[in-house]
């Protein structure tokens, strides 16, 4: 599955986006543990990122699976 960096998340992660391979679909906290695994400075920023399956946002129940395109999303604001 790709999976998609946004915002300051591409300086923490070093890119914009990364091909992740997952053998049986993956719920979020297995997703996530992968995710922290290869980017571990990503765990101060999970309480506030939202994950998005397929261009809508996904809820805790969602899974995560080849050809998902998963997208981290931070918190926005604006003015």
């Amino acid at each position: 599955m790709r999976i998609r960096f946004f915002a300051h998340l591409v300086q923490v992660t070093g890119c914009d986006s990364i091909e992740l391979a997952a053998a049986a679909p993956l719920s979020s906290d297995q997703l996530w543990a992968a995710l922290l695994d290869k980017f571990p400075a990503l765990a101060g920023h999970r309480p506030s990122v939202r994950l998005a399956r397929n261009c809508e946002y996904a809820d805790a129940a969602a899974a995560f699976a080849d050809p998902d395109e998963v997208a981290l999303i931070p918190p926005v604001s604006g003015g």
